[in-house]
């Protein structure tokens, strides 16, 4: 049996919407042997936009039944069947939804007459339930009301299976297959041509922009992962609307993956990522000798054509640490701008010479460079004949690339040549000191 679904809602997401209306028929295939519709309460208010495209509004909604009323009916209905609808995901979230809440859990089968139309007439311009119906000459009567939409499914759907439907049916409702999860726009063949090996993927929308990057150990079953799961929130219910393709960058392995992601999420800054959309470092320790011959050191921002000593994300984070020089190596706080207040006579007459000062400077400078090494990380590449590096250069992430296996470096700046820069960030850094921590034979210092 097919239990044939037509909702309408007051919203486009099922956890904060509800049901306003809703009609099922039960086809066996030949003929409706059931059917059952009705207004539903949905115990909030229907929004004017809602009401302006079905005509259903609050007074006519007053004296209906709440759909915990109706749910042990519904369930009785759908238990065991087939649940088909136009875009069956959307139809199919609210009502297992709203069966939840109530107590009852419905486990079924899904078939969508959307991606089942797409296979039994490829190449029309539309496959929205009214022009799907205009170019295949099938009325719709009481258009955008459940029991309107819900009939003329039917008609669709058995003019589907008169047209050979039956044989994509089948694949569609394996358990192998991917047709009952996958987002409305996004082809079944995106997914099969995903490899098993690490990588970084892109979702795209309708207009070809990436809207979400993620990185995976094994691309074809992370991807899957974002689908198979039925989260009835309005990010998820929107973000699966709109993946409408499927492109992957392979990787030699997690660690390139983590990097590569990192760096594409800051590129591009894709919508629907969160995470790791923080501001690049903004701030870095400089050094310059003053008219007096004092060598100066100061926390600012980033400037493009100055090389900085090191780099930080906050501010406060940069003057901690100058604070810490200062009191380890008796510096003083106003020739490193944390005192900004000018010098008094007295003040200038305890100074040291610049000689020996400047001497205190290069001394806190250089146990700086021990905290901040400067080392490769050589792990396996792509291919048989390359290896993965990345450069870790005085303490910051310089940037990572393929080289030959041949290849022999001696310095830093003869790696620089086969690698890409990139912006160093606090996660790519930490995620290359956690990997040499576990892997120390793959880290080369110079």
């Amino acid at each position: 049996m097919h239990a044939i679904v037509d909702i309408e809602t007051t919203g486009g997401y099922a956890s904060a919407n509800g049901i306003t209306e809703i009609s099922v028929f039960i086809y066996d295939g030949t003929k409706v042997v059931k059917h059952f519709e009705t207004l539903i309460n949905p115990q909030q208010i229907i929004p004017r936009y809602i009401t302006a495209l079905t005509g259903i509004d609050n007074t006519m909604t007053d004296d209906a039944p709440t759909f915990e009323e109706i749910a042990p009916v519904l369930y009785e209905l759908l238990e065991d069947e087939i649940f088909v609808a136009h875009n069956v995901n959307f139809d199919y979230s609210f009502v297992k939804h709203q069966l939840k809440i109530v107590g009852y859990d419905l486990v079924v089968k899904k078939l969508c007459t959307v991606r089942l139309s797409r296979k039994v007439f490829p190449g029309l311009p539309s496959y929205s339930l009214g022009n799907l119906c205009r170019s295949l000459n099938i009325k719709i009567e009481n258009r955008h009301r459940a029991g309107g939409d819900a009939k003329a499914t039917v008609q669709l759907f058995e003019y589907l299976l008169a047209n050979g439907a039956e044989t994509h049916i089948a694949q569609m409702l394996k358990k192998t297959s991917s047709e009952q999860w996958l987002p409305l726009h996004l082809d079944k063949k995106q997914i099969q041509q995903l490899p098993s090996s690490a990588g970084v993927y892109y979702f795209h929308n309708s207009k070809d922009k990436v809207i979400y990057v993620g990185k995976a150990i094994n691309l074809k079953k992370r991807v899957s992962s974002h689908f198979t799961l039925n989260d009835a929130g309005r990010k998820r219910q929107n973000f699966l609307r709109n993946v409408c393709k499927i492109t992957y960058k392979e990787c030699a392995g997690e660690l390139e993956a983590i990097v590569l992601e990192s760096v594409e999420i800051r590129r591009l800054w894709p919508k629907y990522n969160q995470s790791q959309k923080q501001p690049i470092q903004k701030f870095g320790l400089y050094m310059f000798e003053d008219s007096r011959g004092y060598l100066r050191l100061a926390i600012d921002k980033k400037k493009k054509n100055l090389q900085a000593l090191y780099s930080f994300n906050l501010l406060h984070e940069g003057l901690v640490m100058l604070g810490k020089m200062v009191e380890e190596f008796e510096l003083n706080e106003k020739l490193c701008f944390i005192d900004k207040t000018p010098f008094t006579k007295d003040e200038m007459k305890l100074l040291d010479e610049p000689v020996k000062y400047n001497k205190k400077v290069k001394k806190a400078l250089a146990a700086l460079d021990k905290q901040l090494p400067t080392f490769a990380v050589m792990d396996d590449g792509l291919k048989e004949n390359e290896r993965l590096c990345l450069l870790i250069e005085r303490g910051s992430f310089w940037g990572m690339g393929h080289l030959p296996s041949s290849a022999k470096v001696t310095s830093s700046d003869e790696l620089k040549e086969f690698l890409n820069p990139y912006a160093d960030n606090d996660y790519i850094r930490n995620s290359i000191y956690s990997f040499v921590e576990v892997n120390p034979e793959k880290k080369i210092l110079f």
